[in-house]
């Protein structure tokens, strides 16, 4: 299985991605949502991790994008955020 983790602090994204190989999957990291757009779509990933915040576009329109591009592969966001209109 191939992770596809999309996360601009570097430290978080380590984190994630150590966790996921040490579970025995593969993993690579975006730390902009251009640079996943154009990874997803040159990729076959499994799933994708999303931070909500990033710099540029954000995740949801990272999210917005990758399915107007067609891609489909399931997105499990991230996000600090704590209010429930978030």
């Amino acid at each position: 299985m191939r992770v596809l983790i999309v996360e601009d602090e570097l430290r978080m994204a380590s984190l994630v991605r150590r966790g996921l190989v040490k579970e025995g999957l593969a993993a690579d990291v975006a730390v902009k949502g251009e640079d996943a757009l154009w990874m997803a779509a040159a990729a076959d990933y499994d799933a994708i991790v999303l931070d909500v915040m990033l710099p540029g576009i954000s995740g949801f329109e990272t999210c917005r994008r990758l399915r107007q591009n067609g891609v489909w592969v399931p997105v499990l966001m991230l996000t600090a955020r704590d209010s429930v209109e978030d």
